[in-house]
């Protein structure tokens, strides 16, 4: 979700009041400085009424509840956190002093990927607490030849717990990484990512755990995934491996739980994984897609224009149409539309003083 499964230390690493006036920052790629400090840019067209909701370290996948008025999301380097743990909040909320909201998850381990569940008063999530209470370490790129990858944690299952952080179930118990849960706004069904083939493949389960179904089958990493407004279809964004060198490159990191996403496309699909259609074909990594309130188009973040910046662009479900949305100088990314389709919550790396910070902003859509 997402990228819902990577921390936002690696993330930053990776790429990495209103003002006009150019902030030193850290550059998408080297660490090196470069960010104008804007809260909304010209360009962003579809955006209206932008408002920074989070304030220093960093937040993202931040995703809304049912009834439009609360954010469930992950943060970290910040309120003494080690790694990534999982909050909510009201979306009236002011965290603009540094205020901690309420957390969610145990406080141990490593979190990622949170959703509400029907009610609103419940949250699903992945965490590896059960299976180390101390954070993961995470892998060095330079044992690596100093390639971008992700951990795939086997460490990681799927919880819920309700908004006061009351711990109430588990819902996988499979050897290994189950971890990017999201939810259909019809309430019946989770689809997440799980490597309990032995490849990362996307699954469904109904809400309590039952009814469990693989639904994708070609190799590669699919994860990230969505349900369409209507509940009968899925986004999600896959690095599949086609020639020999690259499919040797990614059993071998698989193997050691790692993956390398700096090449992903867009895929539509029903929700039992028929009707299977790649959307993208841009280059470089287009991910965390979610669908647009009518179900025809996706918005998704790419560094498909520049591998310096990710921003975000939409495309309708036939592939046809991609359209720029944001218009970032670093990092835009995991856009959610509210359930109502009138607000635009996503992470951006914008306004924020020229540090490493990741925030959470909020928008009205304009159509």
């Amino acid at each position: 979700m997402k990228l819902r499964i990577v921390s936002l230390a690696l993330l930053v690493t990776f790429l990495g009041c209103k003002s006009s006036h150019v902030k030193t920052s850290h550059d998408a790629l080297s660490g090196a400085t470069k960010i104008i400090n804007k809260l909304h840019y010209p360009q962003e067209k579809h955006l209206k009424n932008v408002k920074q909701l989070t304030f220093g370290g960093d937040n993202a996948e931040a995703y809304w509840s049912f009834d439009n008025t609360k954010l469930v999301f992950q943060a970290n380097n910040i309120w003494g956190l080690e790694c990534d743990q999982i909050f909510t909040m009201n979306i009236t909320d002011d965290l603009s002093k540094g205020q901690k909201p309420q957390l969610v998850s145990t406080g141990t381990g490593r979190t990622t990927c949170s959703y509400f569940l029907p009610g609103n008063e419940t949250i699903v999530y992945s965490s590896t607490h059960l299976a180390d209470t101390s954070c993961p370490p995470v892998p060095k790129k330079e044992d690596y030849g100093n390639k971008y990858i992700w951990p795939v944690f086997e460490g990681y299952d799927i919880f819920v717990a309700d908004t006061k952080g009351n711990q109430l179930k588990q819902l996988t118990f499979e050897k290994g990484y189950d971890a990017e849960p999201t939810v259909s706004p019809k309430g019946d069904k989770i689809v997440f990512a799980s490597t309990r083939t032995g490849d990362l493949e996307l699954f469904t389960m109904n809400i309590d755990g039952t009814d469990v179904k693989q639904i994708t089958f070609e190799l590669g990493y699919d994860g990230g995934a969505f349900f369409s407004p209507n509940g009968t279809k899925l986004i999600f964004r896959s690095s599949r491996p086609k020639t020999d060198a690259e499919i040797k490159e990614y059993k071998g990191l698989l193997a050691v739980g790692l993956v390398q996403p700096t090449n992903m496309e867009l895929y539509v699909c029903n929700v039992d994984g028929s009707e299977l259609t790649k959307i993208t074909n841009l280059g470089n990594a287009n991910w965390a897609p979610f669908f647009h309130p009518s179900g025809e188009k996706v918005i998704f973040s790419s560094n498909h224009k520049s591998k310096s910046s990710f921003n975000l662009f939409m495309i309708n479900i036939d592939g046809t149409g991609l359209e720029q949305i944001t218009y970032d100088t670093v990092f835009d990314a995991f856009p959610m539309f509210s359930p109502d389709g009138k607000k635009l919550i996503f992470s951006s790396n914008r306004n924020n003083n020229g540090t490493h910070d990741t925030n959470l902003f909020v928008a009205d859509w304009v159509e």
